[in-house]
């Protein structure tokens, strides 16, 4: 391999001829192997669209040229054609607040643009990686609002994944909406409710996270471009300040805002905490999901098996015909590792000292992390579960038939006592509540059709009221 020769405030380095990249970014790919994975593409995208909005913005001020300001936009635009994405080396996850990051799109754009100008990698003679790309600018601008930006762009394939689970939850309260099932508390039989209703639950759980992720997702629309080093927007022309977030608004579509509070907006992630803390949030009540399904899936033959979930793959190596609850358990261990990513990015946020937080790497490695296994999660959830779970219906009849906990339908009935002395006989004979009720002579059996109705059983109110009522005026 040939090399040419950088030079930075370390020292002189090679670095590959052909790299786009240059010796900081190298650096900080060498200095910083820690998680494995290279700049996220949203990260990259977000990072060409701040340079770019600001090359133009520089350019409208005055202070750079129009061949400079063209030639970045067009290295920008190259970029966000998903050229180059392998010459965004550095590690997500580093030391410096995400300098080399910025870096590293620095000199990636400045030797775009050189070369595009006629000149060669590495030279800059024509447009410097510091005086032009990064003019007006900071790491600690520019890395939190193009991070801001990458989480917007994911969050909408959170929220449209979250969105296809609510209608195939409302789809199958649609679907079961007559079919009876045992409810449950405290894993005991509890009283009648219908399985369209149990999912219906579910749907409405999940419609409050969509609200909850988009409400959070404006807090995040505030950056701190223009506020440069620590928010006192030294170094920025003045009319660079009051344009760079609405070019910035132009470019993306995202209606953004510059923090009112440059220094705040510098030192608080609290925005990034709200989001991590509904999409956590979001995390609890999928995992709730998916154990209600498992438990409700469970068997075939010696568990709960209110439904059948879907087979996707034998369940065991050594057991045959098994097969395991495998689509909610893996959205399980998404749920798991989002409310892990939620504790790190706390700590980041609480960890920020004085001016600047230089947490942000990790901090928007595990943001990242935890919108991508929401909307994979989901995703995967409602494919290969949601859209194929069906009744088993002949289970649900034979709980109903068998349960002692329909008995507390029939207490306005009958009165609670004798029910108690119902239950226990049922529970201690095997007979079922209604031939009990039947051979002690205290309501015939259209009667107990009438109260075992599930519209009534399943909705406020007493089932078959008038019968109460009926009682009464014939006992006056």
């Amino acid at each position: 391999m040939k090399y040419r020769i950088e030079h930075d405030s370390v020292g002189d380095k090679q670095v590959p001829v052909e790299a786009y990249y240059g010796v900081q970014s190298l650096r900080g790919a060498e200095n910083f192997k820690i998680s494995g994975k290279t700049l996220h593409p949203a990260m990259v995208k977000n990072l060409a669209i701040v340079k770019k909005a600001c090359a133009i913005v520089n350019n409208k001020c005055g202070i750079m040229s129009d061949d400079v300001c063209k030639s970045i936009v067009y290295a920008c635009d190259e970029i966000l054609a998903g050229k180059y994405q392998e010459e965004f080396l550095t590690d997500m996850v580093q030391g410096g607040a995400g300098t080399s990051a910025n870096m590293n799109a620095n000199e990636v754009i400045a030797n775009i643009a050189n070369e595009h100008l006629g000149g060669g990698l590495g030279t800059y003679e024509h447009v410097h990686p510091n005086d032009h790309v990064n003019m007006g600018q900071s790491t600690n601008d520019v890395y939190p609002s193009a991070g801001k930006l990458g989480a917007l762009d994911l969050i909408q394939g959170a929220i449209k994944e979250l969105n296809r689970l609510y209608n195939a939850l409302m789809n199958k309260s649609d679907e079961f909406s007559t079919i009876l099932k045992m409810g449950r508390t405290q894993l005991q039989d509890a009283v009648p409710m219908t399985l369209g209703q149990e999912f219906h639950a579910y749907a409405s759980v999940i419609r409050r996270d969509i609200n909850r992720i988009e409400h959070a997702s404006h807090a995040i629309k505030v950056i701190n471009m223009g506020g440069s080093a620590i928010g006192t927007g030294i170094n920025v022309d003045r009319n660079y300040f009051d344009m760079i977030v609405p070019e910035i608004s132009k470019l993306t579509g995202y209606d953004l805002e510059q923090a009112p509070d440059l220094i705040d907006g510098t030192h608080n992630l609290d925005g990034l905490v709200e989001l991590s803390s509904a999409l956590k949030t979001c995390a609890v009540n999928l995992s709730k999901i998916s154990n209600d399904l498992r438990l409700m899936g469970s068997g075939p033959k010696t568990m709960i098996a209110d439904i059948i979930l879907p087979p996707k793959q034998n369940g065991s190596s050594i057991m045959p015909g098994k097969v395991n609850p495998v689509i909610p358990e893996v959205v399980n261990q998404v749920a798991f590792k989002v409310i892990g990513n939620d504790v790190t990015i706390s700590m980041c946020a609480e960890g920020g000292q004085l001016e600047l937080n230089a947490f942000e790497p990790v901090l928007f490695y595990s943001l990242y992390e935890s919108i991508e296994f929401i909307t994979h999660g989901v995703e995967t959830l409602v494919d290969n579960c949601i859209v194929d779970i069906k009744p088993n219906l002949e289970v649900l009849k034979k709980d109903l038939e068998t349960s002692v906990g329909t008995i507390t339908a029939f207490v306005p009935h009958i009165g609670y006592q004798v029910s108690a002395d119902i239950a226990k006989e049922s529970l201690r004979t095997g007979t079922p509540i209604r031939k009990l009720i039947l051979d002690r002579n205290l309501l015939t059996e259209d009667e107990i059709n009438e109260i075992f109705d599930p519209q009534a059983m399943t909705k406020p109110g007493i089932a078959a009221e008038y019968l109460i009522k009926q009682k009464q005026n014939k006992d006056k």
